[in-house]
């Protein structure tokens, strides 16, 4: 399927569990790995509807940028600064942002290493780049590979491109000038997404996400991030 329609069916209902559970757990895991790091000017590569984007109030600018119209229309009913664009092909002048992230958006993007190159073309020297991808070496990764979640009527994840690298994977993405600065994670051991939406267990399980996200265990995190600093 064409990643731009997809994504547009994907906008019909894609805010709507994602306000408590473990769409709620997964947003907070990645906006706290940026939060301290929102200044200046920041710049989203797939905002989506803009969820992330809104929780920024240190900046002095905030954009944000995604291929589908249709998710694009809930971030501009709630105020936010973003436009059409391709990840591979980002309509701004070299140093432009001091803070470039994104989430939930690399992994299925087939030309990768077109997409983190403009991404560092565009950040300012000094400036950070989190960029967030899936991991092989996960427990999410078996449970992708079993079984596909639904986006839309008609529409599952296996209809749209995605990839799952190992965390050295992820680094030979960047040229040598991005230097790691932080390695953040989420989704440890949880087998469902379900469970963190479960009175009281779903307490206990984000606690132990949480916990694990602070030990070596979390190079299996499901989701990485990987924080980096240009030269």
């Amino acid at each position: 399927m064409d990643p731009q329609k997809y994504y547009d069916e994907f906008s019909k209902n894609y805010d709507s569990p994602r306000d408590r559970g473990y769409h709620a757990y997964l947003d907070e895991e990645e906006f706290s790995c940026i939060k301290d790091l929102a200044k200046g000017d920041v710049l989203e590569v797939g905002c989506g509807t803009g969820l992330i984007m809104q929780k920024i109030k240190t900046a002095r600018s905030v954009t944000g940028i995604d291929i589908s119209p249709g998710m694009l229309e809930h971030a501009k009913k709630r105020g936010l600064n973003v436009m059409l664009a391709d990840a591979t092909d980002l309509p701004f002048e070299d140093n432009s942002f001091d803070l470039i992230y994104s989430f939930k958006v690399l992994a299925h993007i087939p030309m990768i290493r077109k997409a983190i190159s403009e991404m560092v073309r565009v950040t300012r020297p000094g400036g950070m780049i989190a960029a967030e991808f899936y991991n092989a070496n996960s427990l999410r990764f078996l449970t992708k590979r079993l079984r596909a979640g639904m986006v839309a009527d008609g529409v599952s994840e296996r209809d749209v491109f995605i990839r799952f690298d190992t965390v050295d994977e992820f680094r030979g993405y960047f040229p040598p000038e991005m230097k790691v600065a932080r390695i953040c994670s989420a989704r440890h051991c949880l087998m469902s997404p379900v469970a963190m939406g479960l009175p009281m267990i779903g307490s206990m399980v984000k606690l132990a996400e949480k916990t694990m996200a602070k030990t070596p265990i979390s190079v299996f995190g499901g989701f990485v991030t990987l924080v980096m600093q240009k030269s």
